[in-house]
């Protein structure tokens, strides 16, 4: 039997995935410059792993007789990645970008806790895999955040 623990942060995950591409997206759509375009071209190819791993979160809930949040039970909170009202500040979608990964990382490490703890490898597996893919994106981000600081 996995733990309340476990599937709270599955759905908690599931939420972040969900919000991270929907703001992903909107950040690709409307910043501004040719400075940009590198940093959209980077969030179009991490937005289909972002629903990769929502699709993986919600099966693993799925086959844990539990559900994946709906839109009535989502909380948006990732208000750094939110896109700035000035449409060529690429530099705050890149921090934006570093604190939504670094909260991914941060749920993904107490899931894999969670699912030690209640004895529940596959859901460790998971979470282990996709905390690879998000500090992929936090490396790839902190060289971008590198670049447009000391320009």
């Amino acid at each position: 039997m996995t733990s309340d623990r476990v599937i709270d942060l599955l759905q908690k995950a599931y939420g972040d995935e969900m919000e991270t591409v929907m703001n992903y997206q909107t950040n690709a759509i409307v910043l501004d410059g040719v400075r940009a375009e590198e940093i959209k071209q980077s969030l179009q190819q991490d937005i289909q792993e972002e629903l990769t791993h929502a699709k993986q979160l919600g099966n693993r809930l799925k086959q844990l007789d539990a559900r994946p949040p709906s839109s009535a039970e989502f909380t948006a909170r990732q208000d750094s990645l939110r896109p700035p009202e000035d449409s060529t500040d690429v530099l705050s979608v890149i921090r934006g970008v570093l604190d939504a990964e670094g909260d991914a990382i941060d749920t993904y490490r107490s899931l894999i806790d969670a699912a030690e703890d209640a004895d529940d490898p596959v859901t460790e597996d998971l979470a282990v895999t996709v905390l690879a893919d998000e500090e992929a994106h936090q490396t790839e981000f902190r060289g971008f955040e590198k670049e447009y600081q000391d320009d």
